[in-house]
C-alpha cells in the first residue's frame, strides 16, 4: 500500500537525535556490540517503567522546567535562537538536531464567494495563490524571525534531503523565478482582484460593497506567531484588510481539517509539518499536498488541480517512469506546476534543536528528530538507570481524536502512538533505508529495466524481464460479497507487474507477539488490514467513506495483487506497477501488510467495535464522513465515542462479532473470537479505552483536561531493550571550495571541493555524487556538472573555456550539493568569484 505515514502535521515539531551517539548501523554492518551489563541483560521493550507526557505549550517555560529537572525533554523542535543559546549554556541540558521540519500557508481554496458563509475568498485563484510566492520574503522570515536557524524554502520538496540535491538545477531556477518582489506580487493580485469585479476604495479592496477582509489563522506557540503577522502586514499594505487569529494547535485544528472550506473559517493558515522520517524519495508530494488523494479532510476533499498537473502528481506518486532521467523531467513539470497551483506556499526548512536532560540518551532521525523516529521509545534511557519515570512536555497533547485509521495526523499524538505500535521494518534514521523489525527477510523481484538499487543484504533483489501475477492472487474485494477477487476473475488472460516483493515473517510470530490487553497475534488482524485497503471505497460497503475513494483509485491504478503464500509461517507476496529506488523500501511501501494503518496500529477486534459503530451510524473513523453524517469523529482514547464504544462492546461480546464475518470466519475461530472480546472488555474494565497496540509501551492513561498521558513499559514485549542500541554519530559531511576568486572569460578554471567528517577525509567510497551550478552575474543557471573525485576529502569541478567564455563581467556563482552514502542529508556549499578580462 502506498503509505504516507511520514508527514505529519505539527506545531513546529521536534527534533532530537543522539548526534554523536548513537547510528543505526552505518553503511549496513553491524558494530561488534559493547558488553551488556547483567542488570540489563534481559530487560525486553522499554528502558523506563513509565513514560508521562505532559502538555506545556510555552517553549521558554519548558526550558524552565527543563532546567529545574520537573522534565526530562522537551520533545518540541526548537527554532528560536534565545532558547537555543540557553540550552548551550546549561551543562545540565543536552541537545539534538534535526532537520525535517517546515513551514508554509495554507490556503482556504473554495470561493471566490463562500457557498455556507458570507465572504469573499481571492484565494480561490490560483494566479492570486501563485503571486504569493513574490509578496513573501523568505530570507527576512529565516534570518530575522528565525535568528538563521532556518533555510528559505520554496518548493514541496524539502532542502535536507536527498531530491532536492539530485534536482538542484531546475530547483534554484525556480527558486530565483519566484524571489521576492512585492511589485510584480501587488501587480498581478490587483489584475486578478478586478477581472472577480472587486474595486479598490480608500486604499482598500472592496466586493459587493464590503470591504474584503481576510481570516489569518496564526499558530501562537512558536515562530508562526511572527510569521503570521508579518504575512498578514504584507496583505494590508496590497489593500486588505485582515482579522488575525491566534490559536493553539487544538484551537486551529477543527477549524482547517475538520470543517468544510466553505464555511470560510478561514483564509490563510500558518501550517508546520515535520518529515517524521528520511525520505529518499519525495515522488509522493505532489500528490499528498495538492490532490484529494493527500488526507480525507473536507480541505482536501475541496482541492481541484488542473488535469495536467493531476496527472503528473499520480503518475510520480506511483512511480510511472522507467529511468532516472525521465524521472527528472517529470520532476521538473511537476515542481512549474505546483507553483502555478499554490494551494499552499512554502516558507522555510527548519533547523530544530531538541533540548534534555544531559543524563538522557535517546535514538532520533535526522529529518523527524525524536518526535517522528519511531524508534525513540526502543531506545530512550536514563544512563545513570534501568526504569523509573520519564516526564516530556510536548505542546499539545490529544490534539485530535485518536484511531488508527483516520484519526489524529499531528506529530505530538503520534509521537505517543508509536510507542504503542510497530511495523514490520523499522527505518533507518540517518539513510531512511529500513531494517527488518517484525519480519525476517524479504525478496524484491523487479522489471530489469527499472532503477532500483539495493543496500542492505537482509533484501534479496533480483531482476526479470517480466513478472506474471498468479491467478489465485487476490485482486480487489468485494464488498457486496464479502470476498476477494481473484487475478484470475478479474483478468482471465492474464496480467503482469514491474514488482514483486515477498516478505517471510518469523515462525514464531503468533507465539511472541501480543496485543496489550493479551490477545495473541493472529493471521485475522493482517486480513482486516488487507481488506480495509479496499472496501472503505466501495459504495456497497457499510463503511464506506467517499474520502478513502481518491486513494483507493490511485492504489489501485497500480495494485496487481496480493498472494499470501503461506499463512504460519506467514509468507505474503505483493504484485505492483509501483517502485521505489531502494529494494528496502519498496518493502515498507509496497507490502509488509502489518496492520500499522497510516494513524497507528490496530488489531481486528478493536478496529472492528470502531466499525461496527460506524455501520450503527453513531461515528465515523474520519473527519470528513463524520462531518457530513454530523457524527462525532471516532476516538478510541477520550470523548464521547468511549461511552458509544462501551455499548457495542456489549452487544459483539454477546453475539460474536466478528468484522467482515463472511470471509474471516475461515481464518478466525470461535475460540479466538470469544477470547479477544474478553480481553478488550477486561482492558477497557482497568483502563477506560480502547487503544491497543503491540509496541513497547501500552496506553496506560488518558487525562484531556490535565493534558496528560501516561505510557507504562509491556512487559510481554518481546524484543530485548539492547536491540536497537548500537549506533554511532550520524557522518553529515562538511564541505568547503576552494579555487580562484577571479576567472577571464575564456579562461579554464578547476575548483576543490573540500569534504570532511569530524576533521577526517570522507571516503570517496562513501560519497554518491557531488554536483555543481554555474550562476552568472544575473543570477542565471549556465551550466551544471558532476565533479570528479581526486582523492579521499577532495572533488574537482573544471570550468571549461567555453563556459567561462559566455560568463559576462560581474560576480558568477559556484554551488556545490555532496551526497553521502552515509546519510541522506546532503550538504551545500559555495563561492562567488569575479568573471572579466
Amino acid at each position: 500500500m502506498i503509505n504516507i505515514r511520514f508527514v505529519r502535521l505539527t506545531c513546529m515539531v521536534l527534533a532530537v537525535s543522539l548526534l554523536g551517539t548513537f547510528s543505526l548501523f552505518a553503511g549496513g554492518a553491524q558494530e561488534e556490540e559493547p558488553e551488556v551489563p547483567p542488570e540489563v541483560e534481559e530487560r525486553t521493550g522499554g528502558w523506563f517503567d513509565e513514560i508521562v507526557t505532559i502538555e506545556e505549550d510555552d517553549s521558554s517555560a519548558a526550558i524552565a522546567r527543563l532546567e529545574a529537572g520537573e522534565l526530562d525533554m522537551y520533545a518540541h523542535g526548537l527554532s528560536e535562537a534565545e532558547l537555543y543559546d540557553r540550552i548551550l549554556a546549561n551543562e545540565d541540558l543536552g541537545y539534538e538536531e534535526s532537520y525535517g521540519g517546515y513551514n508554509e500557508l495554507t490556503f482556504n481554496t473554495a470561493g471566490p464567494e463562500f457557498a455556507d458563509a458570507d465572504g469573499f475568498n481571492p484565494f480561490a485563484v490560483p494566479e492570486i495563490r501563485e503571486a504569493m510566492n513574490y509578496l513573501i520574503d523568505r530570507e527576512h522570515i529565516a534570518d530575522e524571525i528565525y535568528g538563521g536557524l532556518a533555510r528559505p524554502r520554496y518548493l514541496p520538496i524539502s532542502t535536507a534531503l536527498p531530491d532536492y540535491a539530485r534536482l538542484s538545477g531546475i530547483s534554484r531556477a525556480l527558486e530565483l523565478e519566484y524571489s521576492y518582489d512585492p511589485g510584480l506580487a501587488e501587480e498581478i493580485i490587483s489584475s486578478e482582484m478586478r477581472d472577480l469585479g472587486a474595486t479598490m476604495q480608500d486604499g482598500v479592496w472592496h466586493y459587493d460593497g464590503e470591504p474584503v477582509e481576510l481570516i489569518i489563522l496564526i499558530r501562537n506557540e512558536d515562530e508562526r506567531l511572527d510569521i503570521g503577522d508579518y504575512i498578514a502586514n504584507q496583505l494590508e499594505d496590497i489593500g486588505f484588510e485582515t482579522e488575525r487569529i491566534y490559536a493553539s494547535a487544538a484551537e486551529a485544528g477543527p477549524l482547517w481539517t475538520e470543517r468544510h472550506p466553505d464555511t470560510g473559517e478561514f483564509h490563510v493558515y500558518t501550517g508546520g509539518w515535520i518529515t517524521t522520517a528520511v525520505v529518499r524519495d519525495q515522488a509522493d508530494n505532489f500528490d499528498f499536498f495538492y490532490t484529494p488523494r493527500g488526507l480525507p479532510f473536507p480541505l482536501w476533499q475541496n482541492y481541484e488541480p488542473t488535469e495536467e498537473f493531476d496527472q503528473i502528481a499520480d503518475d510520480l506518486a506511483s512511480r510511472r517512469f522507467d529511468t532516472m532521467e525521465e524521472r527528472a523531467d517529470m520532476f521538473a513539470e511537476a515542481l512549474r506546476l505546483s507553483m502555478e497551483d499554490s494551494s499552499r506556499i512554502w516558507l522555510v526548512d527548519t533547523q530544530d534543536v531538541t533540548a534534555r536532560r544531559a543524563d538522557l540518551s535517546v535514538a532520533a532521525d535526522l529529518a523527524g528528530g525524536v518526535s517522528g523516529a519511531s524508534l525513540w521509545a526502543l531506545t530512550m534511557r536514563d544512563e545513570t538507570q534501568v526504569g523509573g519515570t520519564a516526564n516530556l512536555g510536548l505542546p499539545s497533547i490529544l490534539t485530535e481524536p485518536w484511531n488508527p485509521i483516520d484519526g489524529s495526523n499531528w506529530v505530538y499524538d503520534q509521537m505517543m502512538i508509536e510507542a504503542t505500535s510497530e511495523d514490520g521494518v523499522q527505518p533507518d534514521p540517518f539513510t531512511g533505508l529500513y531494517w527488518p523489525h517484525r519480519i525476517e527477510s524479504a525478496d524484491v523481484l523487479v522489471r530489469e529495466d527499472l532503477p532500483v538499487e539495493t543496500t542492505h543484504d537482509w533484501v534479496n533483489l533480483e531482476r526479470t524481464g517480466e513478472i506474471d501475477v498468479p491467478e489465485d492472487a487476490w485482486a480487489d474485494w468485494n464488498a457486496a460479497e464479502q470476498r476477494f477477487v481473484t487475478v484470475g476473475e478479474e483478468e482471465p488472460d492474464g496480467v503482469t507487474a514491474r514488482t514483486m516483493v515477498r516478505v517471510q515473517y518469523p515462525d514464531d510470530l503468533y507465539d511472541t507477539v501480543q496485543w496489550h490487553d493479551g490477545s495473541s497475534f493472529s493471521i485475522g488482524d493482517v486480513l482486516l488490514y488487507m481488506i480495509l485497503a479496499f472496501d472503505r471505497a466501495q459504495e456497497e460497503s457499510p463503511y464506506f467513506d467517499q474520502a478513502a475513494v481518491p486513494t483507493y483509485e490511485s492504489f489501485m491504478d497500480d495494485f496487481r495483487g496480493v498472494r499470501i503464500v503461506s499463512e504460519d509461517p506467514l509468507v505474503i507476496e505483493t504484485y505492483t506497477d509501483s517502485f521505489y529506488l531502494d529494494a528496502e523500501v519498496n518493502v515498507f511501501n509496497v507490502g509488509t501488510w502489518w496492520p500499522m494503518y497510516a494513524q497507528g496500529t490496530g488489531a481486528w477486534h478493536n478496529l472492528g467495535l470502531a466499525l461496527k459503530a460506524e455501520g450503527n451510524e453513531q461515528m465515523a473513523l474520519s473527519s470528513d464522513k463524520a462531518d457530513r453524517l454530523e457524527v462525532e469523529w471516532t476516538s478510541l482514547v477520550a470523548g464521547p465515542t468511549i461511552e458509544l464504544l462501551e455499548e457495542n462492546l456489549e452487544t459483539a461480546q454477546a453475539d460474536g462479532f466478528l468484522p467482515f464475518a463472511d470471509f474471516m470466519s475461515d481464518y478466525v475461530d470461535s475460540a479466538e473470537i470469544s477470547s479477544r472480546w474478553s480481553n478488550l472488555a477486561a482492558w477497557y474494565d482497568e483502563y477506560e479505552h480502547f487503544w491497543v497496540g503491540t509496541g513497547p509501551y501500552q496506553l496506560a492513561g488518558v487525562f484531556p483536561v490535565e493534558g496528560t498521558v501516561q505510557l507504562t513499559r509491556f512487559e510481554d514485549y518481546p524484543d530485548l531493550a539492547t536491540r536497537w542500541d548500537q549506533f554511532e554519530e550520524p557522518m553529515i559531511a562538511d564541505a568547503t571550495v576552494d579555487g580562484p576568486v577571479s576567472v577571464d572569460q575564456g579562461q579554464e578554471a578547476e575548483y576543490d571541493i573540500h569534504i570532511t567528517f569530524a576533521g577526517q577525509p570522507y571516503a570517496i567510497e562513501d560519497i554518491q555524487e557531488v554536483t555543481y551550478l554555474l550562476f552568472d552575474a544575473r543570477g542565471d543557471l549556465v551550466h551544471e556538472g558532476i565533479a570528479e573525485p581526486a582523492e579521499d576529502g577532495r572533488y574537482t569541478a573544471t570550468l571549461e573555456s567555453d563556459v567561462t567564455a559566455a560568463l559576462p563581467d560581474g560576480s558568477a556563482r559556484l554551488e556545490v550539493a555532496v551526497s553521502s552514502r552515509m546519510v541522506a542529508i546532503p550538504t551545500f556549499t559555495g563561492l562567488e568569484f569575479i568573471v572579466g578580462n
